[in-house]
């Protein structure tokens, strides 16, 4: 047990900081390339924090723990939101300035109802994966055109400041690029072990701990870019990294999962975990797009929204003994 634990504190330790460095290699390469700061900011930091979540998800699928794959993704999604915005919100209240983030999370809201409408059977097959994986498809090349039309939009210019203080070389870019995805992978394998050999040992469901232990520990990137973000001011940013991993979770990280191994949805998942998934979302299309005024979520909405979290995680733990 021992082992275990400490397998899956290091490998948590070294997913958060193999992450950051992806993502900086990521976005330093992207701005070699000559991709515009918003699609760096939606595609390559927003779904370059949820690296953890794919990689890990993806392991515990080939090892045969689907539903560890699931709720790590699930529990991601309501971490994300409940937790990080809950929290970023409670230090530094959010303005929604950019008019994509505004359009994406109604998307996002649209795609957690059809995430849900898949598990209505209680089966995820790989027909759904690849439904999955072709909407993901169609949502990025939206969300290009959509950046293509509006280059001066509030999270363009929030990035473009942002890239103007990553000073690598390029060289440098994908040297961190692939080293990051190198320790991913190790990280991600070192936190799958030592969580199930740790559910195994304490009699808890894989589905808790991929609930639990593994989304916030697969979240600690998004945290981390959210609070930085808010810190110089980029509050685009750090919503635009919630709902690029939202829907990065949703879509892919669940679609691989199951095109590695189709799995069974226990009812728990559908009525707890995803209608939380789907009621917080909602939330944040309440509080983010605004009615007749600027979006805003403001210090109490943040610390309902942590009320949630910790409410909904004490719930889980509670019942998982």
């Amino acid at each position: 047990m021992l082992l275990a634990v400490l397998a899956l504190v290091f490998g948590l330790t070294l997913l958060v900081w193999s992450a950051d460095r992806f993502v900086d290699g990521a976005s330093a390469a992207a701005r070699y390339g000559g991709m515009p700061p918003l699609l760096i900011g939606m595609l390559v930091v927003g779904f370059g924090t949820s690296a953890p979540e794919m990689v890990v998800s993806a392991m515990a699928a080939a090892d045969g723990n689907p539903a560890l794959a699931l709720g790590n993704a699930y529990g991601s999604n309501i971490t994300n939101i409940a937790l990080i915005i809950g929290l970023v919100a409670l230090l530094s209240p959010i303005k929604v300035n950019s008019q994509v983030l505004k359009k994406e999370i109604p998307l996002l809201l649209a795609i957690t109802l059809f995430a849900g409408w898949q598990m209505f059977d209680h089966q995820l097959s790989r027909v759904d994966g690849w439904c999955l994986l072709g909407v993901f498809a169609v949502v990025m090349g939206w969300s290009v055109w959509q950046g293509m039309r509006n280059p001066q939009d509030g999270l363009s210019q929030d990035m473009d400041k942002e890239l103007s203080n990553n000073t690598m070389t390029l060289k440098q870019a994908l040297s961190w690029l692939v080293l990051g995805l190198v320790l991913l992978i190790l990280a991600s394998r070192l936190l799958v072990y030592g969580a199930v050999y740790i559910a195994q040992g304490l009699g808890v469901s894989d589905l808790v701990i991929g609930l639990t232990v593994v989304a916030i520990g697969t979240s600690l990137p998004e945290l981390a870019s959210s609070l930085m973000a808010i810190k110089k001011g980029e509050h685009d940013i750090a919503l635009g990294n919630i709902i690029g991993s939202n829907l990065f979770n949703t879509l892919a990280v669940v679609g691989i999962a199951v095109l590695i191994e189709p799995m069974d949805v226990d009812p728990i998942i559908l009525s707890r975990d995803w209608t939380l998934m789907f009621g917080l979302t909602l939330a944040l299309l309440l509080l983010g797009i605004g009615y007749k005024k600027l979006g805003r979520i403001n210090r109490l909405e943040g610390a309902l929204l942590l009320t949630v979290f910790f409410a909904y995680t004490a719930y889980l733990i509670s019942s998982a003994f």
